[in-house]
């Protein structure tokens, strides 16, 4: 059903305007429909053609998108507008977040040096004891070190790398169900989401292969602890895929690792397989600190230079006061072992878990990382199933494309204990589920 809200303008970029307003604003829902083009250009007395260039401009910049014969409608996550998780109910346990336990994160102290006076970094953006340090880290894993940069965070390199790579319009293989910021993010650049499905190994080859196929310029993924997932490369499943991007040199591959160092498996890259254009970018907020927004990636020269290009352009540098403070933490032996337990501690909290929900009959994965992923029928029927015993967990529609539907727990902080009492909760929880809503 159309929306009820005025749209005006007597001009394409006027009527673009109308409708970003309403979406920022709130009166134009994610969902929400737009008229038809015929329609809107008869309600505002301008030409089929005008109102088609505002939807055009929409459409790029992410705020609207196109179904087909359902019409254009406001993107799921429009670009002047925020999707953010909903509040937890005072009282539940809080299982959504996706958040490491505090209790194994190190303490943060600011870095006794620091700068002296105002000066500018942009001659020598990266400290160059922390690039050896980031070195050191990526050696043992084979990822190709000539090439090594800094960002505020992966999502911070992912949308510039995108935004210099492609052009609204352009299409992205993701994972499908992957991550929900990630997948806002391409929305929010105008560009096309692609789904590839996942399974306990990552990345399913041939779903990958039918994305690049169907056009996709990028691929993002990740090696290990994929969220919500959770699966993670074996060393068939890597060459699998080396084969089927080897056939599309041109395809920027995006590896997101972004646990590394507690994900609970080896890392099995894709970067060392002779792609042409490759990033491969690990941040620490899982491990030393969610306030920790920095990211090391090593990268290709051609993708290297483009993001430190644009980089020079808009922030310039990343934070010498942060890069110290992760220096300090990344070469601390004590952060190193407190690491190593958090790395112990999400294993057995995981493993647990997935054993509980498989002594009562209840299909789960999480073979890596601090996230399981449940399918269920019914999201909101498990999620408010859930929130009457006490635990809140995330709905699994933020996280998909094309997916079937599931509910993501994050076991970062599950102890053993309570975690046979959530598997009791849900298995009641889905078989009232399945009776009330037929499976």
């Amino acid at each position: 059903m159309a929306t009820q809200y005025a749209i005006i303008g007597t001009t394409a970029k006027g009527i673009a305007a109308s409708v970003e307003r309403a979406v920022a604003d709130g009166s134009l829902a994610p969902g929400a429909a737009l008229p038809s083009v015929r329609r809107l250009a008869d309600d505002l007395a301008v030409s089929p053609g005008t109102v088609a260039t505002a939807y055009k401009e929409l459409r790029q910049r992410g705020i609207v998108v196109t179904r087909g014969r359902g019409g254009t409608v406001v993107a799921p996550a429009p670009a002047v507008a925020s999707r953010r998780p909903p509040k937890v109910p005072d009282g539940l346990r809080d299982l959504a977040g996706g958040h490491p336990d505090p209790g194994l994160l190190p303490g943060l102290v600011p870095p006794s040096r620091l700068s002296p006076g105002a000066r500018s970094h942009r001659s020598t953006p990266r400290l160059a004891r922390l690039e050896d340090a980031v070195r050191e880290w990526l050696r043992p894993d084979g990822v190709p070190l000539e090439h090594v940069t800094f960002a505020h965070g992966a999502l911070d390199l992912v949308g510039r790398l995108l935004t210099v790579e492609l052009r609204p319009g352009d299409a992205v293989a993701m994972e499908d169900p992957g991550y929900h910021h990630l997948l806002d993010l391409v929305t929010a650049l105008g560009l096309r989401a692609v789904p590839v499905g996942v399974d306990d190994e990552g990345v399913r080859p041939e779903a990958l292969g039918e994305a690049l196929r169907a056009g996709a310029r990028a691929f993002v993924c990740s090696p290990r602890a994929q969220n919500p997932y959770g699966g993670r490369f074996s060393v068939e499943r890597r060459d699998a895929l080396l084969s089927v991007l080897l056939e599309h040199p041109e395809v920027l591959v995006v590896e997101n690792d972004h646990a590394s160092a507690v994900a609970g498996a080896p890392l099995r890259t894709l970067t060392g397989g002779g792609l042409k254009r490759w990033v491969h970018v690990r941040t620490v907020s899982k491990f030393l600190g969610t306030d920790l927004r920095w990211a090391a990636a090593a990268c290709d020269p051609i993708t290297s230079a483009r993001h430190d290009g644009r980089l020079l352009l808009t922030s310039g540098w990343v934070s010498h006061l942060l890069q110290e403070t992760v220096y300090g933490l990344l070469t601390d032996e004590g952060t190193r072992a407190l690491v190593a337990r958090a790395e112990e501690t999400y294993a057995l909290r995981r493993s647990a878990l997935l054993r509980e929900f498989a002594d009562r009959g209840t299909e789960a994965f999480g073979a890596s990382g601090m996230n399981v992923w449940v399918p269920v029928a019914d999201e909101s029927a498990v999620v408010n199933g859930l929130r009457s015993y006490g635990w809140w967990v995330a709905a699994g529609a933020r996280f998909r494309l094309s997916s079937g539907p599931g509910v993501r727990v994050t076991v970062a902080d599950l102890e053993p204990a309570d975690a046979a009492r959530l598997a009791s909760d849900l298995a009641d929880v889905l078989g009232e589920s399945e009776a009330t809503y037929g499976g």
